[in-house]
This record gives structure tokens, C-alpha cells and sequence, in this order.
């Protein structure tokens, strides 16, 4: 009887997507063979095939999922080989019960989701056994679970699922979240993320360094007016108001009237609910980015 060593157990299942304790099985009926495990695999219908070098997944989509209560929510990006599979109403559907799974049970990383039950199985058999039905490699690229204590989250997916983003809304009623006039308003702002891809939500939530990158930059382009430094600095604080204008979600103006901003939208929305509603963050992700 041939050792059957962890690192074993791991080839096999880096070449055929099964799942570990299935990988173990194979190879201790094939006595450490991989091909005969692989066969032993494929007759069990755990694994599709052995994955080809190359097959790489740079096709898939973004799915969104928010709870009932609208406090609980998730991104997911699924990918496979192809855009024609990418599209098919079986994989979004997976990738939305992906993202749902994700808000429910809030795993730490991708492994914890795999590990996590699906449908009386794990989340990991239902992803091999996709990989079998559909014939293509597919992987959970990345996730995000967001949550909310007082207030509401809000989704957006656009361009068949390349791009998707959840804006997070904070208040102090929860009946605020049924208001249909809070309900557009949300809509329009996460629609507002995918389009308009700011840098953040809020000023404050600006990283640091690309103010002071930004600031550097205003402040060398003032100096060469040659006017006072105090002018100087008036000339950059200016434009890193500017800046903020354009990049801010808050202070971005409405994409739908572009004579108020998000903020002022957001406190005319607040006096027709009857509450202080705010924009607090949001998270977009645009298919292939990098976190």
C-alpha cells in the first residue's frame, strides 16, 4: 500500500478541482497513482477533467446579494474560461447564491466559503460539480461581506456583471428603508458609484496619500505662476477642492441633475423620510481589478 502524503492529496486536487477528502479517496484506490486516481475521480463524477496548463479563468461576472432587511450584503467575482459561459444563466445563478452564501455566513477568506454547506453539500462539491456540468475551469476570485447596524445597503450591477458595487446608507428608522423615495435615491447613488467610479464615499475617506500626492502636485503647478506663496497656496487648496468635486462621492454632482450634489440629494431625500439618512461607504468592483 503506497503513503499517501498531504502534498499527494494536494497535486491531485490542483489538477482536477475536487475536493480534499474525495482526492483521498482516489488515491488510496489507486494505491498513489494519480492518472489511475484522476480515473477514479471521474468515474465518481467528482472531477470533469484533468485542467490543461493554460486554462486560465479571465472571463466570469460580478454578482451582488443584500438580504431581506437590507443590513447584510456581499460581492462576489466569479470567473471561468469563457464570456460565452460567463453569461449563462446557470453560472450567474451560482455566482448569485455564491454572494448570498458570503452575506449569510460572512467566511474569512475563500477556503472558509468552500467549506461552507450549499444545498446539503459544501459550497467547494457544488463548485466542482459546476466545473464538471459546464466543462470549463471556474474559481472564486474575491469576495466582500458588508454589513450595516442603523441603515441600508443598496446594489448596482452593470455591463452583464463586468461591474458591480453595494453603498452602504445610514439612518436612525428602519422603516426609512421602505420609503420609495429612499429606495430611488439608493438605486440612483449606487448606480452613481458604477458609473462615476470615485475614490470615496466620503472626503475624510480619501487616502492620505493621494491628498498629499495631489496637494504636491497643485502646489508645484502654483509655483510656477510665480504669484506670493500665499496665493500659491490659495491657487492649490483650490484645486484639491476641486479634486474633491469630482472624486468624492458626496460632493460629486448628481448624475441624474447635476444641479445638486449627492449630499444636498441626500438631505432633501432625509426631510421627505422624516430622517437624517446619509451616504457612509460603498465597495465596487469592476471585473478582472485587482482588490
Amino acid at each position: 500500500m503506497a503513503t499517501i502524503t498531504a502534498a499527494l492529496v494536494k497535486q491531485l486536487r490542483e489538477m482536477t478541482d475536487s475536493p480534499m477528502m474525495e482526492c483521498k479517496k482516489a488515491l488510496v484506490e489507486a494505491d498513489g497513482d494519480l492518472e489511475k486516481a484522476v480515473d477514479v475521480l471521474r468515474k465518481m463524477g467528482v472531477a470533469k477533467a484533468v485542467k490543461r496548463a493554460g486554462r486560465d479563468t479571465n472571463e466570469g461576472t460580478i454578482a451582488a446579494y443584500i438580504s431581506e432587511d437590507g443590513k447584510t450584503g456581499a460581492l462576489l467575482e466569479l470567473t471561468c474560461e469563457t464570456d460565452f459561459v460567463g453569461t449563462n444563466p446557470k453560472f450567474t445563478g451560482f455566482a448569485a447564491k455564491l454572494a448570498q452564501a458570503v452575506a449569510e455566513h460572512n467566511p474569512a477568506d475563500v477556503d472558509a466559503l468552500k467549506a461552507l454547506e450549499l444545498d446539503g453539500s459544501t459550497v467547494e462539491a457544488e463548485l466542482t460539480e459546476m466545473i464538471h456540468v459546464i466543462g470549463e475551469n471556474m474559481k472564486v476570485n474575491r469576495f466582500k461581506y458588508i454589513s450595516v447596524e442603523s441603515g441600508a445597503l443598496a446594489s448596482y450591477i452593470h455591463l452583464g456583471g463586468k461591474l458591480g458595487d453595494i453603498v452602504t446608507f445610514t439612518f436612525n428608522n428602519d422603516a426609512t428603508a421602505q420609503h420609495d423615495e429612499f429606495k430611488t435615491f439608493a438605486h440612483d447613488v449606487a448606480m452613481q458609484v458604477a458609473a462615476a467610479n470615485p475614490a470615496a464615499a466620503r472626503r475624510e475617506d480619501v487616502d492620505a496619500d493621494v491628498v498629499a500626492r495631489e496637494k504636491a502636485i497643485y502646489m508645484a503647478q502654483a509655483a510656477e505662476s510665480g504669484k506670493p506663496e500665499a496665493i500659491q497656496e490659495r491657487m492649490a487648496e483650490g484645486k484639491l477642492e476641486k479634486f474633491y468635486k469630482e472624486n468624492v462621492l458626496t460632493e460629486q454632482d448628481f448624475i441624474k441633475d447635476g444641479s445638486v450634489t449627492v449630499s444636498q440629494l441626500a438631505e432633501k431625500v432625509s426631510k421627505s423620510c422624516g430622517d437624517e439618512i446619509k451616504v457612509a461607504a460603498f465597495e465596487r468592483f469592476a471585473f478582472g481589478d485587482e482588490d
